[in-house]
């Protein structure tokens, strides 16, 4: 007697993607870039690492936590900026910070000596590295800036996948993006969940309630709430499809920083009294008129 298993076409399907989500880092720059062309700018045998780590007795990492790498995407010159969740919960400090910002900087000047570099920023992060005091924040306000002469240029992308999610400052950096890839697993807010239950208590927010945290800042609802342009399974592949085809898309219509009078709109229309479910926020946001 033999006995015979047949998979569906969906299980099949799912055994042949490979995850974004599980990538570190370098090899999530590496996935992103053409296959053959990355080059890591500042590497762990740089030794590019906090200075102001050790001082709390704190581990620190070569190359503190932030992958810049040059290549090419699509065949065109770019640079791969990728945060390391895992390392001091992917939070922005004085190296690691420093070491975006010049990334973007040298961007904005290949584009303005003509040779159009793309850059794309995967992103991983708590936010600011509260053990540096005000060195993340200094450089946050220089990262900022160079997003925004660079995307003068060139689309400049964003991609959110999990599970650290993109909080704090790196969530603000999100919104300047020209666009931003998310899949469901991620998650991106200003505050995250702890936080706000900390601050605010679990009559406003329970940090445990998944369903409650992604139905709030989910991928799936930051898309149907227009804070994500694309949103996708977790496949390393379908990640580098959708970069390419944004960067083919050309720059977007309306920068989603120019829709301020919208968003004000919305916040305006929602009763803070009320208790809110994901469905409700989608309609409310859908009641508004773009």
């Amino acid at each position: 007697m033999t006995f015979e298993t047949t998979l569906s076409d969906d299980v099949l399907a799912l055994s042949d993607r490979r995850s974004y989500i599980e990538l570190n880092a370098r090899a999530r720059a590496q996935q992103l870039l053409d296959h053959g062309t990355f080059r890591e700018l500042l590497g762990p045998f740089d030794r590019m690492e906090s200075p102001w780590l050790p001082m709390q007795g704190i581990v620190t990492q070569s190359d503190d936590g932030c992958v810049v790498a040059k290549g090419k995407i699509d065949g065109q010159p770019a640079v791969v900026i990728a945060m390391e969740g895992k390392f001091q919960g992917g939070s922005i400090g004085e190296v690691c910070g420093m070491k975006m910002a010049e990334a973007f900087r040298l961007a904005r000047l290949d584009n303005e000596k003509g040779i159009p570099t793309r850059a794309v920023l995967s992103l991983e992060s708590g936010g600011v590295r509260l053990q540096e005091a005000n060195m993340g924040e200094l450089v946050i306000a220089e990262i900022y800036a160079e997003m925004i002469a660079l995307r003068k240029h060139i689309p400049l992308i964003v991609v959110i996948t999990g599970p650290t999610g993109c909080f704090g400052g790196m969530s603000l950096a999100a919104g300047l993006a020209s666009y931003v890839v998310m899949t469901r697993q991620a998650r991106l807010s200003m505050n995250g969940p702890e936080v706000i239950e900390l601050e605010a208590g679990q009559d406003e927010f329970v940090a445990s309630d998944k369903p409650f945290v992604w139905g709030v800042n989910g991928g799936a609802q930051r898309f149907a709430t227009d804070f994500a342009d694309v949103l996708l399974e977790d496949d390393a592949d379908a990640v580098t499809r959708a970069v390419i085809e944004l960067f083919r898309k050309g720059q977007p219509a309306q920068l989603r920083t120019d829709k301020y009078e919208l968003f004000i709109k919305r916040l305006k229309f929602l009763d803070p009294a009320k208790q809110w479910v994901a469905e409700d926020i989608r309609n409310a946001w859908k009641a508004v008129a773009k």
